[in-house]
């Protein structure tokens, strides 16, 4: 989908390069008003950001003609990636002096008035109903930010047992920075949110089922190291405290998931029929990573990846059994060499395997339907977990603690260290990310969230991995080559056209990933963007040759990167607006993307 025209305009002033400051509003000392401006912000950002406006002279003036008002907002900070700042934010009459401070339900609920008559769905409209939906889910995200800030700000340190990967897993209390309401979960509570959240360090025991093996699938990687010669029935049992089954399969649940399950008919008919019965809490407790639905435990050699129907942003987060299969299908092709020049080139990269799964099927349909909604997929604990870092947690903005956790690290690292880190990062995560791309088809969905960061003791950059069961395209171009590979009739990747694999990495690659750690380093104060841009580009540039060795047309992206004056980006406004669930979307509309200025290229004039 493309971007939708243009329904108001907006202007804006270049501001300087700054790091935290006293005025900074996010550390403003009421945690509700720091959560306010940060939703203020990211809608700002988005709104300017998917409308493609250019900063000049002033402070930025959204116009708001459905309305007759206006938004005025201070620039502290005009960002060419896009992580703009701001301060006050106030509405505006027609002719009128400045208002009274917004806030960001109104702002989000004018802004949906304004797009609601852009017309038709493709072009940008607004079905009925979602505006008042994403006002209501802006509230609610509000709401849990607010929460958040408060209780990290009440306890900055984490409590004893939780380790450097699981910390920085904890560490996105803002959410996502170019999204309305990047902290909305529906359907849980307050008391639930202090369990399930990693937000506020919550930890829980999971909730186990014992099912007949009739209606139980699954499949496990031969030989994986993290499964210690066990399949997935075993080890689930192991998990669970070796409690004896009674010749059933023990699996497991988030407790949330449990009780929701209990009230759909084909899982209550399951029960009834005495082909599933539900167990309780049972074993030790397990921490939600930021993704919310995969569970981490200090010393286990296993992460569990588990089904939860919440809404988190714009989707429910319920596994296909694509899903589940991709995983191991990954696996195997690794073990096959699929990649293995890759893997050569940067030994410092990793792919995190998901070497088993195991799911519940209703009776007579081996295999089962397409959701189950009572499935687990078993992911490895990397080796030297505790140096690894998600990049979202690297670059999550402290309201109230001070900069970044990647603007701390590299300002201890000395004068010249956020160009080092940005080198660094450039050669040792996302080019060998474009390598497998090259040399295997294979494009990685390495958004921030799927991206870990291995660290050396000084904070520097030693390496990268990437996760993710889901976020495997594979482009069209090397279908055959993967299948001779596998020995299989098809694949279990999304294979797309190679020109929709190029988007998709356009955006997450670099836009949403690599961009990304410009921006914080930026904002927090440590380098002047343009050059660290520059830094990039130079480090692409340099990668070039080895791309281009790497596969067939193997720097065709890089090389776009470094020469289009326009980039694929997606809406996340405009795609919650239409209230697209991305899980279960067909690829070409999973969402709103639009072209939108590449960074990368010098500014005219």
């Amino acid at each position: 989908m493309s971007r939708p025209p243009a329904t108001a305009g907006a202007t804006a002033v270049t501001g300087p390069v700054t790091g935290v400051a006293a005025t900074d509003r996010l550390h403003l000392a009421d945690a509700r008003a720091a959560a306010e401006h940060a939703h203020l912000e990211a809608i700002l950002r988005c709104w300017l950001n998917e409308r493609g406006s250019a900063p000049v002279a002033g402070p930025v003036r959204v116009e708001l003609p459905v309305s007759g008002l206006a938004l005025i907002a201070e620039v502290t900070h005009w960002s060419p990636t896009g992580w703009h700042r701001f301060g006050p934010v106030t509405l505006r009459g027609p002719g009128g002096p400045l208002g009274a401070a917004a806030d960001p339900v109104t702002v989000i609920a004018l802004l949906a008035a304004e797009a609601a008559t852009a017309g038709g769905r493709r072009e940008g409209g607004v079905p009925p109903g979602e505006a008042a939906d994403l006002v209501e889910r802006t509230a609610e995200s509000v709401r849990r930010v607010a929460a958040f800030v408060g209780a990290r700000r009440a306890e900055p340190r984490p409590p004893a047992g939780v380790d450097g990967f699981l910390d920085a897993e904890q560490a996105l209390l803002l959410g996502h920075l170019h999204h309305p309401a990047p902290k909305s979960r529906d359907g849980i509570s307050d008391n639930d949110a202090a369990r399930y959240s990693p937000e506020l360090r919550g930890s829980f025991r999971l909730h186990w089922f014992a099912a007949d093996p009739s209606v139980v699938s699954h499949d496990a990687v031969a030989g994986a190291p993290s499964l210690a010669g066990r399949d997935s029935v075993a080890l689930l049992a192991d998990l669970a405290g070796h409690r004896d089954p009674g010749g059933r399969v023990l699996v497991p649940a988030h407790p949330w998931q449990a009780r929701d399950l209990l009230e759909r008919p084909r899982i209550a008919a399951l029960v009834r029929s005495g082909a599933l019965e539900p167990l309780g809490e049972l074993g030790p407790p397990w921490w939600p990573t930021s993704s919310v639905r995969t569970l981490y435990r200090p010393g286990e050699p296993v992460m569990l990846k588990l089904s939860l129907g919440l809404r988190l942003t714009n989707s429910r987060r319920e596994s296909t059994r694509t899903e589940l299969r991709r995983g191991l299908e990954v696996d195997r092709l690794l073990d096959a060499g699929y990649g293995a020049s890759t893997f050569a080139a940067h030994p410092g990269f990793a792919i995190t395997r998901d070497p088993a799964w195991l799911a519940v099927d209703e009776p007579g349909r081996p295999g089962g339907p397409e959701v189950t909604g009572l499935d687990v997929a078993v992911r490895e604990v990397p080796p030297g977990v505790d140096a690894l870092r998600c990049l979202a947690g690297l670059v999550a903005p402290r309201p109230g603690l001070g900069r970044s956790r990647l603007g701390e690290l590299v300002a201890a690292l000395g004068p010249g260290a956020a160009e080092r880190w940005v080198a660094d990062y450039t050669d040792r995560v996302l080019v060998p990310m474009l390598h497998l791309y090259a040399a295997t088809g294979i494009g990685l969905e390495g958004h921030q969230q799927n991206t870990l960061v291995r660290l050396d003791a000084e904070g520097r950059v030693a390496g990268g991995a990437f996760r993710d069961n889901q976020g495997y395209y594979l482009a069209r171009s090397h279908l055959e080559g993967l299948l001779a590979t596998s020995g299989a009739a098809a694949s279990t990747l999304a294979v797309v056209d190679d020109a929709l694999v190029d988007d998709r990495l356009s955006y997450y690659l670099l836009r949403n990933q690599a961009l990304a750690v410009v921006g914080c380093l930026a904002v927090d104060g440590l380098a002047p963007e343009r050059r660290l841009l520059g830094v990039l580009s130079d480090r692409l540039r340099a990668a070039l040759p080895a791309l281009a060795d790497a596969g067939p047309d193997g720097d065709r992206l890089a090389r776009r990167w470094l020469e289009a004056e326009e980039l694929p980006c997606k809406s996340n406004l405009f795609t919650r607006l239409h209230g697209i669930d991305e899980v279960l979307a067909p690829l070409d509309a999973q969402s709103v993307y639009y072209e939108a200025r590449n960074p990368l290229r010098p500014e005219k004039g």
